[in-house]
């Protein structure tokens, strides 16, 4: 028994070892957004994940939205995330660019008609999600 217990440790030590995750964030007004990039084993994953609190009345309603998956790598520091839509023939595409301690993320248009909604939105707009340290 204690050999095992040993064999699990040492196995949950070595996975997260080889395991590394980035985070981003940023916010704005009531806007949250994170992404994690996490590389396991050869594998790029990606989530990302939005959240909204109205600030003043008339802003909308408060939201929370998460996006995941597996990552193509189109080079260094350039990700793509693709998902079709439940039942639909529509997609949603995040391209994820990676520069130094900042992220940005563009967002297909129906990332917010068909995933996300108009306040919980994948997209950073051209601005820079900083990278936690």
């Amino acid at each position: 028994m204690k050999k095992l217990a040993v064999f699990a440790l040492t196995a949950l030590f070595s996975a997260s070892a080889l395991a590394g995750a980035d985070h981003y964030v940023r916010k704005e007004g009531g806007l949250t957004q994170h992404l994690k990039v996490s590389k396991i084993k050869g594998e790029t994953k990606v989530m990302v994940d939005v959240d909204y609190e109205p600030v003043a009345a008339g802003e909308g309603q408060p939201c929370s939205e998460d996006f995941a998956g597996e990552a193509k790598v189109v080079s260094e520091n350039e990700l793509v995330l693709k998902k079709q839509a439940q039942g639909e023939a529509h997609y949603c595409q995040l391209t994820v660019h990676l520069g130094g301690d900042e992220a940005k993320i563009d967002a297909s248009a129906d990332c917010a008609a068909y995933f996300s909604g108009q306040n919980c939105h994948f997209g950073s707009d051209g601005k820079a999600l900083t990278k936690i340290k």
